[in-house]
Formats: structure tokens, sequence, C-alpha cells
């Protein structure tokens, strides 16, 4: 079957699952990885050194530009430990980290120049991205080597506040955080101040991303290992035709999560593996007035064979989800720890509201996770307090074993808006000691269920 997956095409209501999966079938088939030609440009050819003492920005964006002029290849960091402030990938360059490499990111605020950018689904000036790329075309970062954004608790990770910035994290009670700057800047979006107004960085305290390529077409992120980041590791946005494949996530910081998919169009998600202090997989599509106003929802996402240990969820939706969300497909994956709060996570408010349809999980391997297996949750920080109705319909969840689990579901819509069609179908829950939590929930099917080696037909 022929599935049409143009942006903004209108999904179909609650099919059949066997149907779904020939979308999802269809999504891998049509994500491609870009190709480049056979050029190699060495940074150290460049004045790059790899001892990590001297700052090697300019020469690595040297041999960026090099490999631009003359029309595409690789940019190659060999064997050490390279220095660098932030990186801006161009059209048609392979940014190559070789296994003995490792990128260190410089934890001087000021090695990241103002550029567009988004935080928490807003759109702003702030610092660059550790790796950013905007409105380009054929981009990959790949290799055996390490990304490290060495964030710590004494560096970035304080910013964050009281709010997960324990002493953990660095942050204790007199310091300066976010907080202000995040506040001006949700004032800012929801008076709908321009973008080119809304300018951060110094001072602000609004923590880069590590990885954002942003309205980019073909991207490829593939084999390295990212390590330390300030915010989130990995945040394409508005992109089309993203591959993450083999890529090794850890990161205990504050909002540390694995990858953020933001109003992206035609994802895979493979063999990657997260350890994170946030969601492992967290799928977006802007925050509230910014989200409205763009209105691009995140869809065609397909996520496989990848491994999720510590984080707030594995397979994730919301918060920043106002553009909507749909057609989001998890297959093959492992999931495994006691601090692991959610196997699989919906998180969405009255104030982001957004229309959140057609999600097909199947075979899913569960060891333990510290609270429910699956919660839907319209009670998110703000909960009913906005004027934006939540949607999500259309759940189907196969062959999902869960060894351990507090409780199997935990379900709260708003009295005026509930959650929509919830399937389980074929699926064992173990270890449950709490009964599910079903509020303002319509149609939840239980399809051959068992709950501790018990036969359900009702949670």
């Amino acid at each position: 079957m022929a599935w049409p997956l143009l942006r903004g095409a209108r999904a179909r209501a609650a099919i059949p699952s066997a149907e779904a999966w020939e979308r999802a079938a269809e999504i891998a088939r049509s994500v491609r990885a870009p190709t480049f030609p056979q050029r190699v440009f060495d940074i150290s050819a460049f004045g790059a050194r790899g001892d990590g003492i001297a700052l090697n920005t300019d020469a690595i964006a040297r041999a960026i530009a090099e490999c631009v002029g003359q029309g595409g290849g690789r940019v190659l960091v060999p064997a050490g430990r390279f220095l660098t402030g932030a990186i801006h990938i161009k059209s048609n360059v392979e940014l190559h980290v070789s296994a003995d490499a490792t990128l260190l990111f410089d934890v001087n605020p000021a090695s990241y120049p103002m550029v567009f950018t988004r935080w928490e689904g807003m759109e702003l000036m702030n610092y660059s991205p550790l790796i950013y790329a905007h409105g380009e075309t054929n981009i990959a970062i790949t290799g055996r080597g390490t990304l490290d954004g060495q964030a710590s608790a004494k560096h970035w990770w304080a910013w964050k506040g009281p709010w997960g910035g324990t002493e953990e994290h660095g942050w204790k009670q007199g310091m300066p955080d976010q907080r202000p700057a995040r506040k001006k800047l949700f004032d800012m979006a929801e008076a709908g101040v321009p973008v080119k107004e809304r300018v951060f960085g110094d001072g602000s305290m609004l923590r880069p991303p590590f990885i954002q390529p942003y309205a980019c077409e073909n991207v490829l992120i593939e084999g390295v290992r990212v390590r330390n980041s300030p915010f989130w590791n990995i945040h394409p946005v508005l992109c089309r035709n993203v591959i993450l494949r083999g890529v090794d996530v850890h990161g205990h910081g504050p909002n540390n999560d694995g990858v953020d998919p933001e109003s992206v169009d035609h994802m895979l998600i493979e063999d990657c593996s997260f350890d994170t202090g946030d969601d492992c997989i967290a799928v977006n599509s802007g925050r509230n007035a910014d989200g409205r106003r763009l209105a691009t929802p995140a869809q065609n996402i397909l996520i496989r064979n990848c491994r999720m240990k510590e984080g707030h969820g594995g397979v994730v939706v919301g918060s920043q989800i106002s553009g909507g969300v749909r057609w989001v497909f998890a297959e093959n994956c492992r999931m495994d720890s006691p601090d692991l709060w959610y196997a699989i996570r919906f998180k969405n408010n009255a104030l982001r509201g957004g229309l959140l349809e057609n999600f097909y999980y199947r075979d899913l391997d569960v060891g333990q996770v510290g609270k429910a297996a699956i919660t839907c949750d319209f009670n998110y920080e703000e909960g009913a307090n906005g004027p934006f109705i939540p949607q999500l319909k259309n759940v189907v969840v196969e062959r999902l074993r869960v060894k351990r689990a507090v409780r199997v579901l935990d379900s709260q819509g708003l009295p005026q808006a509930p959650v929509n069609d919830i399937t389980l179908r074929d699926c064992e829950f173990g270890g449950v000691t709490e009964p599910s939590i079903i509020k303002h929930t319509r149609e939840v099917k239980l399809e051959q269920v068992r709950v501790n080696d018990k036969p359900v037909t009702a949670l």
C-alpha cells in the first residue's frame, strides 16, 4: 500500500495495525542516508592539534570551508583529543570522528556565538549548539569517536537552577540560574515578539543543546558516542529525512534528553543506546504559541532496535507538542532500569494543546521501570490551566513484555479532554504491585493481556 507521506498530509484515523505497519515499512524505505564525494580534509592539515589543550575552533572551520569550496566530502577528525568551540556544518559535509578521536567542547560560553535556534520549543537568538547546521542539505556526523560536551556540576548544569539543579548538578541556594530568562522567553513567545528581538545568550543561562540541525534535509548521525551535554543531546528541528543510527548517548545532567525530534518529517532512529538524565527519546513540535505559530507536526518517525537504560521515559511524546504529533512507530526495543520511570510516555496539558494521533508500538522488552509501564498525562506542569484542548488518540501497543512495573497504566486526561483509544494486545506485565490509574480516559481495549501471570479483561 502506498501511503501519502508528504508534510501536512492528513492522517487516517484508527487504521488496523497491519496496515499501519506497512506505513512504517515505507518510512524505512524512503529515508535515505546522504552520500558524499570521496574527498578527505584532515583537520590536522588545517592546523588542528589533538593535545586536548589547543583550541581548534578556527582550524575545524577552515577545514569545513575548504571542503565546501571543493564541492563537499569528509572532514576528518583523526586520533587525538581536539578541544573546540561551536562547529557549524555546511551542505555536503560529513564530519567524521575516527575511533581514537575525541572532540572536547570548550566549557567557555564565549566559544558559542549567537545563532537562530530553538530552546524548549521556542525560537530565539541564543548560544550556538555545540554542533549546529541551519538550512543545510546532505550533512552527516559519523565515526566511532567521542563527542564530549564536558558539562558537569562545574560547567553548564548548575544553570538549570533548583528544579533539578540540586547540589548534584552544581546549583546551590543563592546562585543565579536560568529562571528569569526562561520566563522572559515564555512571555516574549506568548506576546508574539519577533524572533530576531528575542536575544539571549550572555548572562541568560539558557544552556545550548549538543547537536542541532535546524531546517535541514538529508541528515545522518551515525556511530558516535555522545557524552556530557549541557542540555538536550540530539535535537533535529524542522528537518526532513533524518537518520540516527548506532549512536551511544550518555549523560545524567538536568534535561539531558537523548534525542528530541522536533517538527521533523521522516526520521529513522535505530540501533541506538540511551542512558540519560531525562527522557531517552522525546518527540516534540513546539511549545505553546510558538508551536501553534509554526504549526508543523512531528510525523513519520520509526524507532527500532534501541536500548534505553536510565531516563524519565523510554519512548516519549511531549511535552513541547503544540504543533501536534502523528504516526510514530517503535519496535524491537529493550528497556531496563529501576531509574527508568516509564517505558511509554505521553505528556501534555491545556496550555500546550496539540493533536497527538496514531502511535503503534510492538515487541518491546522491558526488564523493569520505576513507575508505570505506560502513562498518558494531561496534567503535566500547567495541567488543566489553559484554553487549548490536548488530544491523544489511537495508541496501539502489541507484545509489550514487562518483567517489573509498579502499575500497568497511568492514564489521566482532563474532564474536557479525555484520552481516547488505547489498545493493549498480547501484552504481559509482571511484578505489578499497584492498580492502574485511569481517569478521563475513553476506551482502553485489552486483548490477550496478562498481569502477574493472570489474564485480565480490564485494568
